[in-house]
């Protein structure tokens, strides 16, 4: 089945790494562009702001595509249309606008499972229970399978 758009969500990290390798590799194999959004978030500061002037949101979005440019060097993207997109924000909600009209969103997972994953209030939970489309989640490579039902 071809797809038209997939999205990915990095963040610099290894498991945004390893989401964005398999999000490559489905988009080769159903034929689809690939978006590879990353969430700035903007610096929250008490200083005045005379003294200290808030930085421009074009900085800080220039400073995300640098993040989305590391995540991609050295992969082959093939034939695959890849578009960076660098936004500022709160993560779940960058990547689930972004998710707008795409056929699949993918994400990294921490690893955290079970009812301790519960109490943590992360992005990709949020974004799993509010993305416009279906959602892969890529576990890490050494996290081990639950099989209880």
């Amino acid at each position: 089945m071809d797809m038209a758009r997939i999205v990915v969500g990095i963040d610099g990290s290894d498991r945004a790494r390893r989401a964005l390798r398999w999000a490559l590799g489905e988009a080769r194999l159903r034929h689809a562009d690939l978006d590879v959004v990353h969430a700035v978030s903007e610096p929250r500061t008490f200083a005045d702001p005379v003294i200290f002037p808030p930085i421009p949101i074009a900085d800080l979005k220039t400073e995300g595509l640098k993040v989305v440019d590391q995540a991609l060097a050295g992969l082959d993207g093939g034939h695959v249309g890849i578009e960076r997109i660098a936004a500022v924000g709160g993560a779940a909600r960058i990547l689930c606008d972004a998710a707008i009209g795409a056929d699949l969103l993918v994400v990294g997972s921490r690893g955290l499972g079970g009812f301790r994953g519960l109490l943590v209030g992360s992005v990709t939970q949020q974004v799993v229970a509010h993305a416009p489309c279906p959602v892969v989640v890529v576990v890490p490579e050494d996290r081990p399978v639950d099989t209880r039902d």
